[in-house]
């Protein structure tokens, strides 16, 4: 049965508002940028008062992310990591120190999330479909061939050399839950080094930093999609030097005999989660953002407080079924 999937900049669930208008005092001039990478849009909307040198800063900023793609895409054959994923059953793979610490950082919101977020996870989605094909419900056989080979225990990271292994064939290691985020804070690096103040990066729609503010407005504004209906807004954002995150069961999804399957696994069991329309986060950066909203999707509202707990800079807010047709807001805010 073919995945169904709501437009790119919706399927996350997050809009860029509308851009304030600057007035007819000598404000800096707003320039914009994008590009497709990572399998989906990137977008920038930058301030500044020479316009041309904000465009090559921009530009140099998608530069960065198609860099971040050639290390850690899993699709592209020619990438380090698929490098590692060929080779790493039969020994260990040296890696630059990027991409090392990269997934060391990744296996520890694993480890702090006991396994909601797992960066092993593709042969899952590969046993429902999810990966380069139609959506399926697997065989009860072929579920477990695939949880044989998903789980951080899997992998073997040695510091010293900057190698990684894993114990057996098919196991893989998958980045797309946690690079984009970390493609914005990158993005928004290049920014503050250059001295560009005010800036919205978008990856995908899903996660956005909101870089100082507006010229005319005390934050930026950015609308989370209505879970339900891609052409309402649920509730807006307002973000400054904060990045907000969003995971939704809409954004790719099958249906089999009436039920509705989600792409977002929970490692643990093998399955597809349910129970949850959306999750959105707001975190200081767009790497935790992204990381954090798998793990809370997955973990539901009441198993998600301890977790969030120890993250007092976030900002937690669900949005789950209710009733045939509607749903509610559930908030959990830092603490």
């Amino acid at each position: 049965m073919p995945l169904k999937k709501t437009p790119r900049l919706l399927a996350a669930a997050a809009l860029i508002a509308s851009w304030p208008a600057l007035g007819s005092s000598p404000a800096p001039q707003k320039v914009e940028a994008s590009r497709m990478s990572m399998a989906c849009l990137y977008s920038i909307a930058a301030y500044g008062s020479d316009r041309d040198a904000v465009a090559r800063t921009l530009e140099r900023a998608l530069d960065e992310v198609d860099r971040i793609d050639r290390l850690m895409s899993h699709y592209r054959d020619d990438s380090p990591l698929s490098r590692v994923n060929r080779e790493a059953a039969r020994e260990p793979v040296g890696v630059d120190r990027e991409l090392f610490d990269f997934i060391a950082l990744a296996l520890g919101y694993g480890r702090e999330s006991d396994g909601a977020f797992d960066i092993t996870v593709g042969p899952l989605m590969k046993a429902w479909g999810f990966f380069r094909g139609d959506g399926r419900v697997p065989t009860e056989g072929e579920l477990a061939r695939a949880r044989s080979v998903t789980g951080m225990s899997h992998l073997t990271l040695n510091a010293r050399d900057r190698t990684i292994r894993f114990d057996r064939d098919g196991v893989t290691i998958d980045l797309g839950g946690i690079a984009k985020g970390y493609a914005v804070d990158r993005v928004v690096d290049m920014l503050r080094r250059d001295r560009i103040a005010a800036a919205l990066v978008s990856a995908c729609g899903s996660t956005i930093y909101a870089l100082g503010k507006p010229p005319d407005a005390p934050f930026w504004t950015v609308e989370i999609q209505d879970p339900l209906d891609e052409g309402k807004i649920a509730f807006p954002v307002a973000l400054r030097d904060r990045a907000v995150s969003v995971s939704g069961a809409s954004e790719k999804y099958f249906e089999q005999n009436g039920v509705r399957y989600s792409h977002i696994m929970d490692p643990r069991t093998g399955r597809p989660v349910s129970g949850v329309l959306s999750v959105v986060v707001q975190a200081p950066t767009g790497t935790a953002g992204d990381a954090i909203d798998n793990v809370l999707f997955v973990e539901g509202v009441e198993r998600s407080r301890a977790f969030l707990s120890k993250h007092s800079a976030v900002d937690a807010t669900f949005l789950v079924p209710a009733g045939p047709k509607g749903w509610s807001r559930v908030d959990v805010p830092r603490r």
